[in-house]
């Protein structure tokens, strides 16, 4: 009984300190370097900074899947600013980041055409219609509805309203590296028949997770879709 009560009377001291841990505020000095911290500007990331905008937004995702589905949110936030806020396109800084395996979403058809069959081997990501990787962006058909996860939103629907796209440029070597290797090709070639297949509004940044924390500290607000 004794040692009950005494395990009893010790939670409450950790208890009531813990509470108290949470009511002190936090000493000046940590506040300060709080306050203080400015992160540092690279030139790398200014772009980011140009987009005009009342709210700026980044949507990011690594997966094919996720790929589609930012382009639904990136859909759906202009929707619902317009319809809830009656703010036009015009006024939201969107970027959508396509890093990973969802990266080729960011290539035009022309190489899809050369190179789905890889793309999608390492994507693990098929024509729902056809079964079969695709020979073209799938991101830029609006035919597919609810087959896919962007619903029908299409890359170009997107790129009207003024949507900017990061394309991780980590991931790119990597498809090149695979694609050399199955083809006989040279890397370099391959790399820099993708880094010049970058959809519009495409622009590729070192790697997309770095994309990602630098959108924060520019005061992007940030969704993961996938």
């Amino acid at each position: 009984m004794e040692a009950m009560n005494t395990r009893r009377s010790l939670m409450t001291g950790l208890g009531a300190a813990a509470a108290a841990a949470v009511l002190v505020p936090a000493s000046t000095g940590a506040q300060t370097r709080a306050n203080n911290f400015r992160p540092a500007r690279h030139a790398n990331d200014s772009w980011m900074d140009e987009l005009k905008g009342q709210h700026r937004v980044f949507i990011d995702s690594a997966t094919p899947s996720g790929g589609a589905e930012a382009l639904l949110y990136a859909n759906n936030l202009y929707m619902a600013n317009d319809s809830g806020y009656s703010v036009k396109p015009a006024d939201l800084a969107i970027i959508v980041c396509l890093r990973h395996f969802a990266t080729p979403f960011g290539y035009n058809d022309a190489a899809w055409k050369n190179y789905g069959k890889a793309f999608a081997n390492i994507m693990q990501f098929k024509d729902p219609k056809t079964g079969l990787p695709p020979s073209s962006n799938l991101m830029n058909s609006a035919d597919y509805g609810f087959a896919l996860p962007n619903l029908g939103v299409s890359l170009k629907s997107l790129i009207d309203r003024g949507t900017r796209f990061a394309i991780c440029d980590m991931a790119t070597n990597f498809f090149a590296t695979q694609i050399a290797q199955d083809t006989g090709a040279t890397k370099d070639s391959v790399y820099k028949e993708l880094i010049a297949s970058a959809i519009p509004n495409g622009r590729f940044v070192p790697a997309g997770v770095v994309a990602t924390t630098r959108a924060q500290e520019y005061d992007y607000s940030l969704l993961y879709a996938g």
